[in-house]
């Protein structure tokens, strides 16, 4: 399948695969990671303490990334259609716009937990991948596949 939308699918799998190794990395890089990339001093005094939870919130966030990247893979047409893969792109781009513009209001509304830095830039890179997914999404629907049930 070629579409109009196949280069930027491609350009959205790439985003979130890098967001998803950009996690795996903070895994890696340990407290001054979760601190550096804005995760919230809690999150990195847990890493600190030796507790698990950080690190598994983490990877689970990296799958969930993963996961996205192959869906726009498969949008593109470079993987075998995904289960449900119209509403799965559909429900990603909206996850991504949505975080993205829900970020830039938290940034100055949410007291404590991530500094305001971390939603801005956080907020820009959702925005922009969810954009990216969007414009995609449009302009590969007509020759998408809906995959198996």
């Amino acid at each position: 399948m070629t579409s109009p939308g196949t280069g930027l699918l491609i350009a959205a799998a790439a985003l979130s695969a890098l967001a998803a190794l950009a996690h795996l990395g903070v895994i890696i890089g340990g407290p001054d990671w979760y601190r550096f990339f804005g995760a919230g001093e809690g999150m990195a005094r847990l890493a600190e303490g030796g507790s698990w939870r950080p690190a598994l919130i983490t990877f689970a966030i990296a799958i969930v990334l993963g996961l996205w990247a192959a869906y726009a893979l498969s949008g593109a047409g470079l993987l075998p259609a995904l289960p449900l893969l119209k509403p799965a792109l559909v429900l990603i781009t909206l996850v991504y716009t949505l975080r993205g513009i829900a970020g830039f209001v938290l940034a100055f509304a949410a007291p404590g937990g991530n500094s305001p830095a971390f939603w801005l830039w956080s907020s820009t890179i959702c925005l922009v991948i969810g954009v990216v997914h969007a414009i995609g999404l449009y302009r590969a629907w007509p020759v998408l596949s809906v995959g198996p049930a």
